[in-house]
């Protein structure tokens, strides 16, 4: 199998690597660079569990080739709050119970933010159709939900504040 070299940002850190050609961008990141908060549902892109922020876009990396990602730049759930702290949707998340195993909940909460970064306040029908890639095998959706929309909501409050 043919072996590439790709140079990359993860969460703010250049990595650069030698990669066959066919390995998939969730197994790089997993198993080659121990972050596993990506975690890997169907293997399919039907679940979205796997799904990361390349170049700012949601994408499901249990389909998409680490070659392809070579230059880009990448964002794991792992790189979306400074230490110590939490992104406002792993906050709403948490306060609004929009979690029970938790195995949907990274890539949910990444499909989330590409959804409040092009729409800041989106309504209920809008978040539907936003996460409907996402697959959550525990909840009725209902308070992920309200998780996205606490989000969007205090997200505003802080934008206004830095204005």
């Amino acid at each position: 199998m043919a072996k590439h070299k790709v140079t990359m940002t993860i969460n703010g850190k250049s990595v650069t690597a030698e990669v066959d050609s066919r390995l998939l961008l969730v197994h790089f990141i997993r198993e080659n660079l121990d972050m596993t908060g990506t975690h890997i549902g169907c293997d399919t892109s039907s679940c979205g569990a796997c799904t990361i922020l390349i170049d700012g876009k949601s994408v499901k990396s249990c389909t998409y080739l680490t070659v392809r990602a070579d230059g880009a730049e990448i964002t794991t759930i792992e790189g979306i709050a400074a230490d110590g702290t939490n992104h406002p949707l792993q906050k709403a998340f948490h306060d609004q119970h929009g979690l029970h195993c938790g195995f949907c909940t990274p890539g949910m909460i990444m499909r989330s933010i590409d959804l409040l970064k092009t729409n800041p306040n989106p309504t209920e029908k809008e978040i539907r159709w936003g996460i409907s890639g996402n697959l959550c095998r525990c909840t009725g959706y209902n308070n992920i939900v309200k998780s996205v929309q606490q989000a969007a909501a205090e997200m505003a409050k802080e934008k206004e504040a830095s204005v």
